[in-house]
């Protein structure tokens, strides 16, 4: 069974939607937070597998809120904003959030959109057996989808943990964007260079943050490439 967690201020957004997506999507349950504060204290201790998360909230805004769920969780975060907000888009996607979405969207495209997040996540690559990648002081384990730096785990979305594994098995080749995108979001996702730009820099920095170097460069106009590391010593 499907769990989802609406974090919105507004009781007519949350009453609609608790009320309509099960109607969509039949066996889901949906539990419902005001505020920042009650979304975080719902969501530990129902662990829910999407979250439907408003930027504006009381208290804690949604950005701060993804955060913190960001810090224990990669389970697929939602965002609600107004039509053409693309600031908030960027800031959003930069903190990891797994889609965006306007208020004034229908609850058939709505529903949709959230299944389509949830197809993704279920089918990123789990390569049963597959051998450990070793690239300088990077380590790719795709059975226990676990990554190390110098021995250090780094923490990793399932986005995240994917882009890293197409560069990894293609070190030293420019991937096109176009292909990473592809492999990352499925043919049909509405994602962008931008968006697979932001998703480089933030693995990138928790690569450097964790003591590694500066591994993945931008062949400008044509893909990334995971550079040849030499092993540490």
């Amino acid at each position: 069974m499907v769990s989802i967690l609406v974090v919105d201020d507004d009781p007519l957004i949350r009453d609609s939607l608790s009320e309509a997506l099960p109607l969509r999507w039949p066996g889901i349950t949906v539990v419902t937070a005001s505020d920042g504060e009650e979304a975080l204290g719902v969501f530990s201790a129902h662990q829910p597998d999407v979250v439907i998360l408003a930027v504006a909230l009381p208290g804690l805004s949604g950005f701060e809120v993804l955060r913190q769920i960001r810090q224990v969780s990669d389970a697929p975060v939602v965002m609600l904003s107004r039509l053409g907000d693309e600031i908030n888009q960027v800031r959003g996607l930069q903190l990891g959030a797994d889609g965006y979405v306007a208020k004034s969207l229908g609850i058939d495209v709505l529903t949709a959109h959230l299944q389509a997040v949830l197809r993704r996540v279920q089918r990123s690559p789990r390569a049963h057996g597959a051998s450990d990648l070793m690239i300088g002081p990077l380590m790719l384990s795709p059975d226990r989808k676990m990554v190390t730096v110098h021995g250090r785990p780094v923490q990793l979305t399932p986005v995240e943990f994917t882009l890293l594994s197409h560069l990894a098995r293609n070190v030293g080749q420019v991937l096109p964007y176009e292909t990473l995108m592809t492999r990352i979001w499925g043919p049909d996702s509405y994602r962008t260079v931008d968006n697979l730009r932001v998703c480089v820099s933030r693995l990138l920095s928790k690569i450097e943050r964790a003591g590694g170097p500066r591994c993945i460069e931008n062949e400008r106009g044509l893909g990334y490439r995971l550079v040849r590391l030499p092993a540490p010593r």
